[in-house]
């Protein structure tokens, strides 16, 4: 029989999703990882009112990730004094779908990185569905 106090006590916090976000960051391909160490990675509850105005989305559960600043197709040289790059994950919509899939939760926060870190790159669905091949 299992003990109760096997299960976690809280739900996962901001900092155990940026746990897992570094992770998987780091079992990114070398390749990747080399255009990324500027990027920072972001962990929030929910995106802003901005965010969700700008998405035009229903609700705040509607998105999981976000990548905020220019992808690197449409950078230029001149981009000096920009804002930084930023992955934003939003926790209670990635625990929301996290209850609703049989996935483990390090499994779809590599999957929302991944898909964010595309739209870094500029990549296709394709693209990003072979990424994710590699890195499983």
């Amino acid at each position: 029989m299992a003990h109760a106090h096997s299960l976690p006590e809280h739900p996962p916090s901001l900092e155990d999703i940026a746990r897992l976000g570094r992770a998987a960051l780091r079992e990114l391909p070398e390749a990747l990882r080399t255009h990324l160490k500027d990027v920072a990675l972001k962990v929030e509850d929910f995106p802003d009112a901005e965010t969700i105005e700008e998405l035009e989305l229903d609700t705040p559960y509607d998105i999981l990730g976000l990548y905020t600043g220019v992808d690197l197709p449409r950078r230029s040289i001149l981009d000096v004094g920009r804002l930084p790059d930023i992955i934003h994950l939003y926790r209670r919509p990635i625990l929301d779908y996290w209850c609703d899939s049989n996935e483990p939760l390090s499994a779809i926060v590599r999957h929302v990185l991944i898909h964010e870190i595309g739209h870094h790159f500029g990549f296709s669905d394709e693209d990003m569905e072979r990424l994710e091949d590699e890195a499983d």
